[in-house]
């Protein structure tokens, strides 16, 4: 039976959804088997350059434990814990610098700008190159985070689904942005992270991509599932059941915020700084530079060796109450500048997990300092702990719905929102100038994949009745003059295209004076030719109700001038004539208006 129009139109949009299901679904398979070979190689790593060469075993959080074991306590060899980060970061540099040297650095810029101004296209080779790259620089006991990487291999494995089944950009786009959250929500455990991650770290100024939420919630699900499945279901740290039930608190909550931002003041002017001037003024080839960072990194971790790895497992100590004010504030300092010379020397890592752990140390040390001068008020330092993680990470990225949703699902603390939202709006607010992320843009309007859509949008509102002057007038022809008569009416007219009207007064036709340009002066024809004989009869028009997006592509597609404009009710009856000129004009005066209010907005300090 052939299908009726209805039933296709019916069964069309079930095809779209089951093929965007089957794509996100994909993405999501790809991008946790990313995370369980990229989790698999860091704890590999530690357990050989760390564990079994220096004897030195980091803690680990609750939710993470290690992999693999060895029988008997470890004897620690200094030498070998300081030469090892260089080692590491050496064997990072030579890989990124021979095969791929986008590889290098904290990963999610290069994402983030692949959306911007490459449609999504990552080169195939970066995720397996960043793999093992972030693998020797993190497992070696450099100081970063697995985000970064995970980012890069979850986008770039997303893209290279996309560019196999040459799908349009924005579909590789929203593909490569759904492997970025998919990344995310399976290595941190955090599936509602990854949507809300991947749309809001785009841009600086709190905005989300509509397009890549849904895609990625169904890749996150599928990624972080699909990890758990091998590596354990559950939270990536233990914390109590902590509530907030004291007004009074919000007090040092808000001291804590001030604390937060003096601390991303500080990472993200150090880290930038010392990546700059490495980047730039240091003339040293490229696969050695990782090597200087590593043993900055490996002589700092001498005195501090929390800081070297991912240092979760100091975080886990801290909500457990196993650690000190001093430490806290040594820890947060020292991982400040081990991040700064792991990753902003060159190495392969991510800025995330750092942020993570600096924020939660500031926190521990706001809320030992309160508890204990007013413990009534703070009973417990591992609430602040908690909140500093997620304040911290909105002041320095600029995603404060994120770092609110990731710290609740990373710790199973979700009596904790009110202080979180608190602490992180203002940390937010306080640290606009400040970011680690410089692929990020201001806004959708910034974007350069979606400068084209926001004028259409602002266009699309705008109909052709707010630019159309009726009260102008238009020369118009009847069909049955003839061409001699033209001749003489046209020495009298400045017109250059001529509506043509029946014996009625309705449009029937219409032409330019390029139309009959050839025989214009062809005496011969002056009595014989009609004018409805040379008038196009399909006339394309406009109506006051259109808008001014669809009437711009009407003057561009026929490279044409002017339109007729015809009622609403009757596309016979004539109004008028718009030109392209009016149109263009209109569109400048918006334009301009737009930019103006940008101007206006970018007064405000939100």
């Amino acid at each position: 039976m052939k299908p009726t129009p209805r039933s296709i139109l019916i069964r069309t949009p079930a095809r779209r959804a089951g093929r965007w299901l089957l794509l996100c679904i994909t993405v999501g398979l790809f991008a946790g088997l990313g995370a369980i070979v990229f989790h698999f190689l860091c704890h590999i790593g530690h357990f050989f350059f760390l564990d079994y060469l220096a004897g030195y075993k980091p803690s680990h959080p609750a939710g993470d434990p290690p992999l693999f074991h060895m029988e008997g306590a470890p004897q620690l060899r200094i030498w070998i814990l300081w030469i090892v980060p260089a080692v590491g970061g050496l064997l990072s540099g030579v890989l990124v610098a021979l095969f791929c040297p986008e590889a290098q650095g904290h990963g999610t810029d290069a994402a983030i700008e692949a959306y911007h101004k490459k449609n999504g296209l990552i080169q195939p080779k970066v995720p397996f190159v960043k793999m093992i790259a972030s693998f020797l620089t993190l497992g070696s006991g450099g100081s970063g985070g697995s985000e970064g990487p995970i980012c890069q291999i979850g986008a770039g494995l997303g893209s290279l689904l996309a560019q196999k089944l040459k799908v349009p950009p924005r579909e590789m786009r929203i593909l490569m942005a759904a492997g970025l959250g998919a990344g995310i929500g399976s290595i941190f455990r955090a599936p509602l992270t990854g949507a809300l991650f991947a749309s809001e770290i785009l841009y600086k100024d709190p905005e989300f991509e509509a397009d890549v939420i849904i895609p990625t919630a169904i890749a996150s699900t599928i990624a972080y599932s699909l990890f758990c499945t091998v590596y354990g279901w559950g939270s990536l740290f233990k914390a109590g059941d902590y509530r907030f039930s004291n007004i009074q608190a919000l007090g040092p909550y808000a001291v804590l915020a001030l604390c937060l931002a003096a601390g991303v003041f500080l990472f993200v002017n150090i880290f930038w700084g010392f990546h700059d001037f490495f980047q730039e003024k240091v003339k040293l080839p490229l696969w050695v530079k990782p090597a200087i960072g590593g043993i900055m990194t490996g002589t700092l971790g001498l005195f501090l060796p929390q800081v070297l790895g991912f240092s979760y497992g100091f975080i886990q100590d801290g909500l457990y109450n196993k650690v000190s004010l001093g430490l806290f504030l040594a820890v947060a300092f020292g991982k400040i500048l081990a991040t700064t010379f792991s990753i902003g020397s060159g190495g392969s890592g991510g800025v995330f997990g750092p942020s993570v752990v600096i924020g939660g140390s500031i926190g521990g040390a706001v809320g030992l300092f309160f508890h204990n001068i007013m413990p009534n008020v703070v009973p417990s330092a591992s609430p602040f702990i908690i909140v500093g993680m997620a304040g911290f990470l909105a002041g320095n990225s600029n995603i404060p719905i994120s770092a609110v949703i990731v710290v609740s699902e990373i710790t199973s603390s979700y009596h904790l929102l009110l202080p979180s939202m608190m602490v992180c709006s203002l940390s937010y607010f306080l640290c606009r100038r400040w970011n680690l992320y410089r692929a990020q843009v201001k806004s959708k309007i910034d974007s350069p994949v979606h400068k084209g859509d926001f004028l259409n949008d602002i266009l699309e509102g705008i109909t052709v009745g707010d630019i159309f002057n009726p009260e102008k007038v238009y020369a118009v022809i009847p069909e049955d003059m003839t061409f001699s008569q033209f001749r003489h009416f046209f020495k009298a007219v400045e017109q250059h295209y001529f509506p043509v009207v029946d014996k009625d007064g309705m449009l029937s036709g219409i032409f330019s004076i390029n139309d009959i340009r050839h025989f214009l002066f062809d005496r011969e024809l002056g009595n014989i030719l009609l004018v409805k004989d040379f008038a196009r009869k399909k006339v394309i028009t406009t109506r006051p109700s259109e808008d001014v997006n669809t009437l711009l592509r009407k003057f561009t597609i026929r490279n044409i001038d002017m339109i007729p404009v015809v009622d609403d009710n009757d596309p016979r009856k004539f109004l008028g004539m718009i030109s392209r000129r009016e149109v263009i004009d209109f569109y400048n005066k918006t334009l301009n208006q737009l930019k103006e209010s940008k101007r206006d907005m970018e007064e405000i300090p939100f």
